[in-house]
């Protein structure tokens, strides 16, 4: 063979040699996809950010391992709590600040174009009793119970908006420190007066016929009807029924919430916070209607819980029923 055909020989095994080579190149990596299309494996994981991965299932709440043994110490960061953290702190937080905000609006342009409640007649100088003694303690026990916790509640939920400019912070830390304590403490002892209250007037707060008539004559705040009424008329029962539902789902949330040892998961945590702090702002609106009425919105009735008694005038107007069976006990009005 002459040199001129073994060069020739030569060029042509370079050029296959290279072609080979630029096909290899643009089809091995073609491979992969075939692969992936007929095995249905995902590669978004392999071509990602590994630190990226690790980063993102810790966000997800997944479980690694750790020495501590208790419920979810194996989860590096739990993902809910962020979004509960802007739960609480947005909606939550405006809409109850303007829900209590709205309700003294509301009672206040009441009070402006109402007044208070007067008596349709002159006393009489004549008082039957109204509550006793233990049951009066029980309820001062119960609502001062009630304002304390409101306040410290209150006071956790808007004091980083409220309190840091006018404490500081040093003055809003050892603020919070103890009002988070007293919150803590007095929640139980609070469960305690209300289920108490619950069992002792329980019968006497189921609803009746009369009750419709009370509803529709509003009580008797609007215009100068005043419908008849058993011991407790249709707002005090509405008052009642609420504190037997939603104020035994802030205890119940609230113990949650107290004692978080007893294998809550924080899922668990995070539901029981938001029915605790619903229910008390359902609770604290109710509420200010309740001592509006008792106070400055009824002339009278205040009497009943600070002395006892009341003056047969005012019972006869407000809870006439409930006074004609005073009168036939064996009890009778005294002077």
């Amino acid at each position: 063979m002459s040199a001129t055909a073994t060069m020739n020989n030569r060029k042509k095994t370079s050029l296959w040699a290279m072609l080979i080579i630029v096909l290899a190149i643009l089809v091995l990596p073609l491979t992969g996809y075939l692969y992936v299309h007929f095995t249905g494996t995902d590669t978004v994981a392999e071509e990602s950010n590994p630190r990226a991965d690790t980063w993102r299932q810790v966000r997800e709440g997944n479980k690694g391992y750790s020495a501590v043994k208790g419920q979810e110490t194996n989860v590096l960061i739990e993902g809910a709590g962020q979004n509960w953290r802007q739960l609480r702190n947005g909606p939550i937080a405006t809409y109850g600040a303007w829900l209590l905000s709205g309700v003294l609006v509301i009672l206040a342009a009441f009070y402006l174009w109402r007044g208070e409640v007067k008596l349709n007649h002159p006393r009489t100088g004549k008082t039957v009793e109204r509550w006793t003694l233990n049951e009066r303690r029980l309820h001062w026990t119960t609502a001062t119970l009630f304002i304390l916790l409101a306040i410290t509640g209150l006071s956790l939920l808007y004091g980083r908006f409220a309190l840091i400019p006018l404490l500081g912070y040093p003055g809003f830390s050892a603020y919070a420190t103890a009002a988070k304590w007293i919150h803590n403490v007095l929640g139980p002892v609070f469960m305690v007066a209300l289920f108490i209250i619950l069992i002792k007037w329980f019968k006497n707060n189921l609803f009746t016929k009369v009750d419709i008539q009370w509803f529709k004559d509003f009580g008797g705040m609007i215009g100068d009807k005043h419908p008849s009424a058993g011991k407790f008329n249709g707002g005090e029962k509405v008052w009642f029924w609420t504190l037997a539902t939603a104020g035994v789902a802030l205890c119940f949330s609230g113990l949650v919430l107290d004692f978080p040892n007893f294998g809550q998961e924080r899922f668990v945590i995070i539901v029981a916070h938001l029915i605790h702090i619903l229910t008390a702002m359902l609770l604290m609106a109710f509420s200010l209607g309740h001592i509006y009425i008792g106070t400055i919105g009824t002339e009278g009735a205040l009497e009943g819980m600070t002395t006892g008694h009341v003056d047969v005038a005012w019972a006869e107007q407000h809870h006439d029923l409930w006074l004609k069976e005073l009168e036939q006990a064996p009890q009778k009005p005294r002077q």
